[in-house]
């Protein structure tokens, strides 16, 4: 039997409207039917989008909130049905390394009464110097002098407070840590510090851990099993090299093309899947499979079954009605994929209609020639020539703004009217930036009106 094992775990918030009397009016699904199991010394990644419910899962299995449905089995016991006092007593097993690990150490005490504390509500420790010789030895197993004992949290660097986080999980000799985002507040060298240091610890104590992180290079490295979230639920689950080498669900392929690769002419050669759109809201997900309203391959089944997670052979499990088929590539994807899917979900709007209009003609200060102020989009005067020899750049008369050139040096991504450039009819898509509006407006009009016009 696994050490850990969720089935079906919910967690539903529910939300409420009233003045006088509250009345719930929905509820936010932020995990909806999760079933994962975590073997003991094993290490099991949770990788997904800011959102998809990864935290709400961790603190989900501590009983930190409240599970709506399902069971957590933590070593033959359902947690989810324990009463508060006996749940206690079980999260001496259970421990968390949270993601700030300044927020999460109180400024008030110092380091010996943060980590004297758990083990005072545990009754670890026959008297207080017993306590303090195994708060030393933590701290030396975690890389921190035992000096630091009489200093306050503000007095050490990210780095050393998220081992202090880690020393305060381990002075209670747990069989399970929750990392959520462990190293994601800190900088890549000390990053790689924290990583090795959780795994030496695993092989010296013989810990299980569920890492929960969006830094896909660093679930790899650590991870034995990785699942993979999306909208509260559970998506794919494999080994972390299968996982890696070939992804099966859409969802999963393309947070594995996001992920850049320092070879040049391989970055360019490799596929990469732009996705439409934005998360849905968990307050409203979306019916069928949670992720056909961004899927390049979904199909009218997939807005009406939700998918289960299958077994397709080696451990590899995934939620979707054609895993095969895309897989196969006898499955087109419905939408492009490319970098042709950015330009794809802007929707195309027309030109403005030029029309000729009574007014003075204006002098182009570099060309000389004169331009007339079409009437309908407030008297656009021309100005300076673009920096690439493109459309000119215009200036809205009477807003005191003008436009420079931007990355593309070619053409405005919009006129003043707020309709579509007329330069090349790309409607800002094809031109990077494009142009933006800068300080220099009034300057560059004045200098308009002094030049005299050309032959």
């Amino acid at each position: 039997m696994s050490l850990l094992e969720l089935d079906g775990v919910k967690v539903h918030f529910p939300v409420k409207k009233g003045l006088l009397f509250d009345r719930t009016v929905g509820h936010v699904y932020a995990v909806d039917g999760v079933s994962l199991k975590v073997e003991a010394g094993q290490t099991y990644g949770l990788v997904g989008e800011s959102g998809c419910g990864k935290t709400t899962l961790g603190r989900a299995v501590l009983r930190l909130v409240d599970v709506t449905d399902g069971s957590v089995v933590f070593d033959g016991t359902d947690l989810a049905a324990l009463p508060e006092e006996q749940m206690r007593r079980f999260r001496r097993r259970l421990q968390m390394v949270f993601q700030d690990p300044l927020g999460s150490l109180n400024p008030r005490q110092n380091i010996e009464s943060i980590l004297t504390e758990g083990m005072l509500a545990h009754g670890i420790g026959d008297d207080q110097e017993d306590r303090r010789n195994r708060i030393k030895a933590i701290l030396e197993r975690v890389g921190l002098p035992s000096n630091a004992l009489s200093r306050y949290p503000h007095e050490f660097s990210g780095g050393q407070r998220q081992r202090i986080g880690i020393a305060r999980a381990l002075v209670l000799e747990p069989d399970v840590i929750i990392c959520d985002e462990p190293v994601s507040a800190l900088d890549v060298s000390i990053q790689a510090q924290v990583i090795n240091l959780l795994e030496e610890l695993q092989e010296q104590l013989g810990l299980t851990y569920l890492v929960i992180a969006h830094d896909l290079a660093v679930v790899r490295h650590i991870s034995d099993v990785i699942g993979v979230m999306y909208l509260g639920s559970l998506v794919e689950e494999a080994p972390s090299d299968a996982l890696y080498e070939a992804p099966k669900h859409p969802y999963t392929r393309a947070l594995m093309s996001a992920v850049p690769v320092p070879d040049p002419e391989v970055e360019d050669r490799r596929e990469r899947i732009l996705l439409h759109g934005d998360l849905p809201s968990p307050a409203a997900p979306p019916a069928g499979c949670r992720f056909h309203t961004r899927c390049p391959w979904a199909q009218p089944r997939c807005a009406q079954d939700r998918p289960e997670l299958t077994d397709t052979g080696d451990g590899h499990r995934v939620a979707c009605h054609f895993a095969a088929e895309i897989e196969a590539g006898t499955l087109a994807p419905m939408r492009p994929t490319g970098p042709k899917a950015a330009t794809a979900a802007i929707p195309e709007q027309p030109s403005a209609p030029v029309t000729k209009a009574p007014g003075r003609a204006r002098p182009h200060p570099e060309t000389g020639r004169s331009a007339l102020a079409p009437a309908g989009t407030r008297g656009r005067v021309p100005t300076r020539g673009c920096a690439g020899g493109g459309a000119p750049a215009v200036v809205v008369r009477g807003a005191g703004r003008g436009i420079r050139p931007g990355t593309c040096g070619r053409m405005l991504i919009r006129d003043c009217a707020g309709r579509r450039c007329p330069g090349c009819g790309c409607a800002g898509a094809g031109c990077g930036r494009g142009i933006r509006p800068g300080p220099a407006a009034r300057s560059m009009r004045a200098g308009a009106r002094r030049r005299p016009a050309g032959p």
